[in-house]
């Protein structure tokens, strides 16, 4: 099967289409660039076609980009020399994109080329982007859904196939920053407002024929190609150009705080290809882009954001033999913030909701909350008053628990408190369906025990949503022990309808994301008690690239909340429980009366507003800072550490089935270092026999909760990694 066809019509239009078979979207494959160079060459070599257009088979879509499997196996088969195979591939594409470019012309007189369009019936991303650049003209369909862009920087890359020295060329380093620095993807109408394509119709392809039919030499020539050209905004050695660099550069190391090599590589490919010409420009562009793909943090971004987290959400851990589980309608009980924010994203996805509360004006509060989510839209113009009225229409809130009847799923949130919740679980399930699956969204209370208080426990699991919820990516699933595959299809199979990412995890306490999110809190918490600066610690973790540090966390999430749970977990673990300096801290800042952002102080201050002010002085009062601070580094490693060993743990002690799930949920979940590809793919970066090493030194200074796990201890005397071990791969060859 081909991926690029070609037919030439009686006017000499020869039109290749883009049609991958068995993809809902187009993805570009190396077989894909063959057959497209084959064709380009045919085209341009027969006198009998006049002009070419190049456009999508899909319906509503061109391109989702390069099918980034390929970038692994383009790594194995290079041998030895990995970036002489990256480099070479990379090239590859280049000369076709510029063959496309040049399109027979005569390279001195720039003329005798033939006109080369491309169509756009909908989204075109990644290549799907950089091919049409090259291109001498971009039609898109008058697609309202279709988005345009270059989002590379996204999964830790940057537009390797021309598409970043293409458009600095054509809009200017300023004008393309926000395209190639932050992804951004925008409709087909604004796409031509930019200048990233040229022209939007209602009937593309007839504006393209149009076109090609009537195109002169002069119109088949890019401006780099031109005499003359200046390139707009300035270069790097204008005076405009010169403050455009200076200004990019500081931008892209206060985002990035220098963790992210993509973003970095990219504006050195920029910044040196506008000193050289066109060409020369291209080569360093892939010499830059090469480099991003030897580094392990692209490779493990790559893995985690695109391939692991494409894979859960197409249904890689749904359990087999089990027929779609899709959810018609939802009983959510307790209409307080989680909910709400559950009724929300349900009733986006079409689903018909019941919202209950205690009493009415509590479950109307709750679908307020919706009303109000859309008006915000409707203020955007991103949603209209009919869209609002829809999806206020799928919402009944009610305190009647009979309007539950009918409901195949039901998701309880109400009060953290095992009696309240076991009171509605016997409640409810007197009224549901036999068959409906029941779903607590606690976030840390044990599935198992929660369970017992039903009639009906292989239909009883955990969806653990994570707050806000329309906002957050993540859903966690906790299987109980007892919990069947039927509720574990039906949780997957509805997470995949409010489209979220899901990972699933076996029950225990915490689960998995709170699992590692509360020695993080807490290690920032025993810092203070030990005199170490809370901005140091906040801004150890900013430069490794966490988007909140654990005192601003724990700021974010209330005071309160984290004397709840130490205070439930101590009482269910008794005198296994590790007391530590951070209860005595967070125990005295809520006697205090400091409970966090809610309560307008806490670790830190807070303006009338609600804006932090600068962090709390009185806990230097309790808490003097040492005279001596630690180094950067120090702090980064026991932040990274302490949550990194509970991932091992998890993973050791079966609560993490797939490694997957592991480095999806951490960076969806908390925003575990994103450059890292989450917890296990660094332990494979810094090398397990380093980590274990590393794990010792901690241990004999700040004690136990540092100690190296079993399996990384035997994983480190073998030196493997985790992926090597635990990857998809090694289960498909272990089983």
């Amino acid at each position: 099967m081909t991926d690029f066809t070609m037919k030439t019509d009686g006017d000499g239009i020869a039109t290749i289409t883009w049609d991958v078979a068995d993809k809902t979207m187009n993805v570009m494959s190396f077989e894909g660039l063959q057959e497209l160079d084959a064709l380009i060459d045919e085209a341009l070599g027969d006198e009998a076609v006049k002009g070419v257009i190049i456009t999508s088979g899909k319906e509503g879509s061109f391109a989702a980009g390069m099918d980034l499997n390929l970038l692994g196996a383009m790594r194995e088969s290079a041998g030895d020399d990995p970036a002489k195979g990256f480099f070479e591939g990379i090239m590859s594409t280049h000369h076709l994109l510029r063959k496309i470019e040049r399109a027979g012309m005569d390279p001195k007189k720039l003329k005798g080329g033939k006109p080369i369009a491309s169509v756009l019936p909908g989204t075109a991303a990644g290549i799907g982007l950089e091919l049409p650049l090259a291109t001498h003209r971009i039609f898109a369909a008058d697609n309202p859904k279709a988005r345009i862009g270059l989002p590379e920087i996204k999964v830790g890359i940057f537009p390797g196939a021309g598409g970043t020295t293409r458009l600095v060329r054509k809009l200017g380093a300023m004008a393309a920053s926000g395209y190639l620095l932050e992804g951004k993807m925008v409709p087909p109408a604004a796409a031509a407002k930019a200048g990233l394509i040229d022209e939007v119709s209602d009937d593309p392809m007839a504006a393209a024929r149009d076109w090609v039919l009537n195109a002169t030499d002069a119109d088949l020539v890019k401006p780099w190609d031109a005499k003359g050209y200046k390139m707009p905004g300035g270069a790097p050695y204008h005076p405009a150009g010169f403050m455009t660099f200076v200004g990019a550069n500081a931008m892209v190391n206060g985002q990035t705080k220098g963790v992210y090599p993509a973003a970095k590589a990219l504006l050195s490919a920029v910044y040196e290809g506008a000193l050289v010409p066109f060409d020369t420009a291209l080569k360093i562009e892939a010499r830059w882009f090469t480099n991003v793909l030897m580094n392990p943090s692209s490779a493990a971004m790559i893995r985690s954001l695109f391939i692991n987290k494409e894979a859960l959400e197409k249904g890689a851990v749904r359990p087999t033999g089990i027929p779609d589980q899709r959810v018609k309608k939802l009983g959510v009980l307790g209409a307080g913030m989680m909910g709400a924010g559950i009724a929300l994203v349900s009733a986006q996805a079409g689903i018909e909701v019941v919202l209950v509360d205690r009493d009415q004006e509590a479950a109307d509060r709750g679908k307020d909350y919706s009303a109000k989510y859309m008006d915000k839209g409707i203020a955007r113009k991103k949603a209209t008053p009919e869209k609002k009225e829809a999806l206020l229409n799928l919402i009944t809130a009610t305190p009647d628990l009979d309007a539950l009847k009918g409901c195949d799923l039901i998701i309880e949130a109400v009060f953290e408190d095992p009696e309240v919740k076991a009171e509605m679980t016997k409640k409810v399930e007197a009224i549901i369906p036999e068959d409906c699956i029941f779903a607590s969204n606690t976030s840390t209370l044990p599935i198992t025990d929660l369970a017992q208080a039903s009639s009906r426990r292989e239909q009883f699991i955990g969806i653990h949503f994570f707050s806000p919820v329309e906002r957050m990516l993540l859903v966690e699933i906790i299987k109980g022990k007892e919990t069947g595959d039927r509720a574990v299809a039906k949780a997957l199979d509805y997470v995949r309808q409010i489209k979220k990412t899901p990972i699933v995890v076996n029950d225990a306490r915490f689960f998995y994301a709170n699992r590692c999110i509360i020695p993080y809190v807490n290690e920032g918490a025993r810092m203070i008690t030990e005199g170490v600066a809370p901005w140091l610690v906040d801004n150890a973790a900013a430069m490794l690239g966490f988007p909140v540090g654990p005192i601003q966390l724990t700021d974010e999430t209330s005071i309160d909340l984290g004397a709840k749970i130490a205070r439930a977990t101590k009482k269910a673990m008794g005198n296994a429980y590790p007391a530590s300096g951070a209860d005595d801290l967070i125990f005295w800042m809520e006697k205090e009366g400091r409970m966090g952002r809610k309560a307008g102080k806490g670790f830190f201050d807070y303006d009338e507003k609600g804006k932090r002010i600068g962090y709390w002085k009185g806990m230097q009062d309790k808490y003097p800072l040492s005279e001596g601070q630690p180094d950067v580094r120090e702090v980064q490693d026991r932040l990274m550490f302490v949550q990194v060993l509970e991932a091992v743990r998890a993973l050791e002690e079966g609560v993490l089935m797939d490694i997957r799930e592991g480095d999806v949920g951490a960076i969806l979940g908390w925003g575990f270092a994103p450059w890292s590809g989450g917890p296990l793919s660094w332990l494979d970066i810094i090398g397990t026999p380093y980590a274990a090493e590393r794990c010792d030194q901690l241990e004999a200074e700040f004690g136990e909760r540092f100690k190296c796990p079993d399996l990384l201890r035997e994983m480190a005397e073998k030196n493997q990694t985790f992926y090597g071990r635990f990857g998809p791969k090694a289960a498909e060859e272990a089983a």
